[in-house]
């Protein structure tokens, strides 16, 4: 009997500290990893919010040299990419400490991927395109969503073309990540209700993913019951660490579903969203959820049922599509009651953009061409994803 080979890779950090207190260890672990001086990724709003300072502070407690460079820009650039870069170099760092959302992330990642590999951030666009490992890198999470912490992903814009390139490398994943709730509690509602939809838009792409494994199913479904039960607390009183600690692993678990089941066309699209218009990817996610996962559900609709009854709902004597179609309900009524707005335009509008029908077919081929759509559940034409960013406008 002719058997087709399938081999599953599941990629994780060697450590991961969760926990209230967990950023105190920082700097025995960036020793641990072989750094001593480390280039510190984050952006202004943390080192506003005095979060840099409470991690420099650890850091110089324990005698160790660092320098920071907090110029990352949400939807982080090729420009920031090879500045930091430049500075890593210029101050002779030997090990890195990224220190933020997706955006810290993902820029640090670029970080070491050029500066380990050399030539521009633009040659890793793609599948494992590294041949050489990054320098001893400990990812620091300060908001419950991109689980950016913990994952091979890496996205970053390029400012010519005005796309957002997608990285998956193994080689980008961090040594360490580190989730400590207490970093979590001064993050305004808004963005706790962005960043945990984008938790929820990872777990449920990854859920219905073509990829999909046993170990991704269990953390995806996990995943989506924690989220259904403490986002909504979280943005209501960001001082409520049972709800924080409660995202914690929320988002993690979801990082750890898709990081190894990937994703689907609502990360393709919010791509170009990004790119196009500088919008919050995760109120992107968020408003294209429903509409990407009400095209999708035929090809999984068992696992749209399972998302519903995760969510809260009652399935009970429905009919299978019926209890499906629960999951669309669940996801906006969730949407609606931490705020997300209702479509791209007031999305838009919200932040001064102006998102426009006649940029949609450029956006699509774009989408089209998106590494996150590989795994999608069922295969858009052009026209279904045209008429899918119309019905979210």
């Amino acid at each position: 009997m002719a058997v087709r080979e399938q081999v599953y890779g599941y990629f994780i950090p060697s450590v991961t500290l969760i926990g209230i207190g967990a950023a105190k260890q920082i700097p025995d672990k960036i020793k641990a990893l072989g750094g001593s001086k480390p280039l510190i990724v984050t952006d202004k709003g943390i080192t506003g919010a005095g979060i840099t300072k409470q991690i420099t502070d650890l850091l110089e407690a324990a005698g160790m040299a660092y320098v920071v460079y907090d110029e990352t820009i949400p939807n982080p650039t090729d420009k920031n990419v090879h500045d930091g870069v430049d500075i890593y170099k210029k101050e002779n760092c030997d090990s890195l400490i990224t220190l933020g959302g997706g955006s810290s992330h993902d820029c640090g990642k670029g970080v070491g991927l050029v500066v380990a590999n050399g030539g521009k951030i633009h040659d890793y666009e793609g599948v494992d395109k590294s041949s050489k490992p990054m320098p001893p890198y400990l990812a620091v999470n300060t908001t419950a969503g991109t689980a950016s912490e913990m994952t091979r992903f890496c996205i970053i814009t390029d400012t010519s073309r005005h796309v957002k390139m997608a990285i998956v490398d193994w080689r980008v994943t961090p040594g360490i990540a580190v989730d400590d709730p207490m970093l979590m509690v001064g993050m305004p509602p808004a963005l706790t209700a962005a960043t945990g939809m984008d938790a929820l838009t990872h777990a449920v792409e990854a859920y219905v993913s073509t990829i999909a494994t046993p170990m991704t199913d269990s953390a995806a479904e996990k995943a989506i019951e924690l989220i259904a039960k403490y986002l909504r607390p979280a943005v209501a009183n960001g001082q409520d660490i049972e709800a924080r600690e409660g995202m914690c692993f929320a988002q993690y678990l979801a990082g750890m579903a898709f990081n190894n089941a990937s994703l689907g066309h609502v990360h393709a699209m919010a791509h170009q969203l990004g790119g196009f218009y500088d919008l919050p990817h995760g109120e992107c996610n968020a408003i294209l959820l429903p509409h990407v996962e009400k095209f999708n559900l035929i090809a999984k609709m068992d696992r749209f049922v399972k998302i519903a009854e995760l969510m809260g709902e009652n399935t009970a004597g429905l009919a299978p599509r019926d209890a499906a179609e629960l999951a669309l309900v669940a996801i906006r009524k969730l949407s609606a009651d931490i705020g997300i707005p209702a479509g791209l335009i007031e999305l838009g509008k919200k932040y001064g953009k102006e998102v426009k029908a006649s940029d949609i077919d450029t956006m699509v081929a774009n989408a089209q061409k998106d590494a996150c759509g590989l795994t999608n559940p069922r295969c858009p034409k052009d026209a279904d994803v045209k008429a899918i960013y119309t019905a979210a406008l």
